[in-house]
């Protein structure tokens, strides 16, 4: 295939990302709509069940880039986009797949996951617990500034979310998946750069000033609203703070430092303008505070859910020790001790795990204890910090970021033994990679019990997935003997 040709064909599944997937027949000659083999076409707004007049975009040797064309006939899980920006916004990639259908798809693609990178046959997947409204969800919203044509055509300062795969800036007025009140804090910096005519930040020469907008919204409607700035001091702060905080909820302003050059968002400094640079947050009945760099899941509402399917895996009954690895500001640890003995919290920010000890202490929770650092070398040298030893976990929770875990975490973790690990995941492939780990170098010591998936990022095609594995020997004295081969885990890294 080569650019601009032209191919019909069906589309069975869709990426990780959310484009379609359909194949052609390996033999230009043969018919080949919904042939499962051959050259493979990755298209963009397609979705399962389409067939469709393709357009390349990309070729390679063995499958291409391409774009709709033409919808030759329509899936009947096809839907309009409630959005205006659905198709050049790369946010909501599977907003023209209807909701049921969606969930269906993300219970078959950690299925499928698991099977391939994990090497688990009909693994337990049960099916998807999606949301009641899948729009409207997100509680935080990062959107990039840059220049773009104004009403005249000449450019001026523009705020919205990147193209698919690229860092060109659409504009975006009210989106969605979040509050509508955050096209008001949006329109009054935008209003704010015109009339003292601050800069954008250029991204190719470095320069410039106003990089993002982070806004963050608590369930009682309060917003905390940050600049993050090529810079440590903006102009006229005093006329930013007056016209920010005029609006409905807005109760903290403030900018955080960011010089570097690159895709990371957010720098180490954050300096108040107004009001406390954090909010406190209610979740499954526990109060937290939240700044600027904390993780705290976007969508609460599911992140209850999610939480409570973590504690149900853990079956806790008072007695247990618990680890919580990745463990963020503390929200799930704070979920588990109410019923655990002693949970134990391990973070490698240090600004997160000041907010656990917070947390913790605003909700009267003395049995959950934290400790800054690297997760995999705590719990290998055997002590949380000095004169703190790591006693032996009855359950191990593994939260990691979208990479997973580090391999020589795993191995600390089959040392300890525990009698259950439960894993929450926000990638099913690298969760699929170390689950396969952990069962293998265990000597398939660890069964894998239940897959628990559960959407909070609806019309997308991310998952959640809450899994428990249990030891099949809980003796308190089993011991696992592992070693670690690195070719082996760089090889499941990189697999699929």
């Amino acid at each position: 295939m080569k650019k601009n040709d032209i191919a019909d064909v069906a589309i069975m599944d869709f990426t990780k990302e959310g484009d379609g997937i359909g194949h052609l027949a390996a033999d230009p000659g043969e018919e080949g709509i919904g042939r499962s083999g051959g050259y493979t076409l990755f298209v963009k707004h397609a979705v399962i069940g389409d067939r469709v007049r393709a357009v390349i975009t990309r070729p390679k040797k063995t499958y291409a880039y391409a774009a709709v064309q033409q919808i030759l006939t329509p899936s009947p899980d096809r839907v309009p986009a409630a959005c205006p920006y659905a198709r050049r916004c790369g946010g909501c990639t599977l907003q023209e797949y209807a909701y049921d259908a969606q969930l269906r798809w993300k219970e078959q693609y950690v299925r499928n996951v698991l099977e391939r990178i994990g090497g688990f046959t009909d693994p337990p997947v049960r099916p998807v617990l999606g949301m009641k409204e899948p729009y409207r969800y997100r509680n935080k919203a990062q959107y990039p500034v840059g220049l773009a044509a104004g009403p005249g055509g000449a450019p001026e300062p523009a705020a919205g979310f990147y193209a698919p795969r690229s860092h060109r800036l659409i504009p975006v007025g009210d989106c969605l998946l979040t509050d509508p009140e955050n096209q008001k804090v949006n329109d009054a910096i935008l209003r704010w750069m015109k009339r003292f005519r601050v800069a954008p930040y250029d991204e190719a020469a470095g320069k410039g000033l106003i990089r993002h907008i982070l806004i963050r919204r608590n369930r009682s409607g309060q917003r905390l609203v940050c600049l993050i700035v090529n810079g440590d001091r903006i102009p006229h702060e005093e006329d930013l703070v007056r016209a920010l905080t005029a609006l409905r909820g807005v109760v903290s302003v403030s900018l955080n430092e960011n010089r570097t050059r690159g895709n990371t968002i957010l720098g180490p400094t954050v300096r108040p303008l107004y009001g406390d640079p954090w909010l406190r947050d209610t979740l499954g009945g526990l109060t937290f505070r939240i700044s600027p760099r904390s993780f705290y899941q976007v969508n609460p509402e599911q992140t209850e859910v999610l939480y409570r399917k973590a504690l149900e895996a853990a079956q806790l009954t008072g007695r247990e020790i618990v680890y919580d690895l990745y463990c963020g500001i503390g929200t799930i640890s704070l979920f588990l001790a109410r019923n655990a003995k002693e949970v134990y919290g391990v973070e490698i920010v240090p600004d997160a795990i000041r907010d656990a000890k917070e947390n913790a202490a605003a909700n009267g929770i003395h049995n959950a204890f934290f400790f800054t650092g690297a997760a995999e070398e705590l719990v290998a040298r055997g002590s949380f910090a000095e004169g703190v030893p790591c006693p032996r976990p009855d359950v191990v929770v593994l939260d990691p970021p979208r990479r997973g875990c580090d391999p020589k975490l795993l191995q600390a973790v089959l040392v300890l033994a525990p009698t259950r690990i439960v894993y929450v995941s926000c990638d099913p492939a690298t969760l699929s990679r170390d689950l396969r780990f952990l069962v293998e170098k265990s000597g398939n010591a660890y069964e894998l019990r239940s897959v628990q998936p559960v959407d909070l990022f609806g019309m997308t095609s991310h998952v959640e997935t809450v899994v428990l594995l249990t030891h099949r020997n809980v003796k308190a004295d089993s011991y696992v003997d592992v070693s670690l081969d690195m070719d082996e885990y760089r090889k499941m890294t990189n697999k699929g």
